[in-house]
C-alpha cells in the first residue's frame, strides 16, 4: 500500500493486483476515490475478514511449511506456471516470506458495501476452477461494484488473465 500512497497525485491512476494484491488495490481505491481512475483485479480471495477463506488457509499452511521444511519443500507441491511464478516471487521475499504470508492470511479485503461505493471502471477476472480463489468471490465483487465487468478463465489459461482483466476494464469504461 505504501507504493500507492506515494504515487504521484497529479491525476487519477488505474491500479490493480492479483489475489491479495487485488485486495490492496481495492482497499486503496476505497480510501482514495479521488485518486483512482479504475481497477484491474484478478482472483480476489475473500471479502472483508478472511474467516477461513481458502487463500488465507493456504497462506498459513505455506508459511508453516517454509518455516519448518524450507522453501524448496513448499514449492515442490506446485507445477507449471504457478511453480514458476511462486518461485520467482517467494525467493524475492527472502527472510520476510513467512511473516508476509502470515500477514496476508490475516489481512482485510474490502467489504461489499465498500466496493459498492466505488464509481470507477473495474475489470475483474476470476478462475472457474480455482479452489483457492473461488469464482463466487469474483462474482460477488463484480455485482457489488457499480461499473465492473467480470471475465472468467481457467487455471490452465490463467497466464493471460491480466490481459483479459484490462480488456474488461476497457469495457467497463
Amino acid at each position: 500500500m505504501t507504493a500507492l500512497e506515494n504515487a504521484p497525485a497529479g491525476h487519477p491512476i488505474v491500479v490493480g493486483g492479483v489475489s491479495l494484491g487485488a485486495h490492496v488495490a481495492a482497499r486503496w481505491a476505497v480510501a482514495n476515490p479521488d485518486r483512482c481512475a479504475g481497477l484491474v483485479l484478478a482472483l480476489p480471495a475473500w471479502t472483508g475478514t478472511p474467516d477461513g477463506a481458502p487463500a488465507a488457509l493456504a497462506a498459513r499452511a505455506s508459511a508453516e511449511i517454509v518455516r519448518t521444511q524450507g522453501l524448496a519443500t513448499a514449492l515442490s507441491g506446485t507445477s507449471g506456471w504457478l511453480h514458476d511464478e511462486l518461485t520467482r516471487a517467494w525467493h524475492g521475499y527472502g527472510e520476510q516470506l513467512v511473516p508476509h504470508l502470515e500477514e496476508a492470511a490475516e489481512s482485510l479485503a474490502p467489504t461489499l458495501d465498500e466496493l459498492g461505493s466505488l464509481d470507477v471502471p473495474v475489470g475483474i477476472v476470476g478462475c472457474t476452477d480455482d479452489p483457492v480463489h473461488p469464482i463466487a468471490v469474483a462474482r460477488a465483487w463484480a455485482q457489488a461494484l457499480p461499473r465492473a465487468v467480470l471475465v472468467t478463465t481457467t487455471l490452465d489459461a490463467y497466464p493471460h488473465a491480466l490481459g483479459r482483466a484490462v480488456q474488461a476494464w476497457r469495457q467497463a469504461r
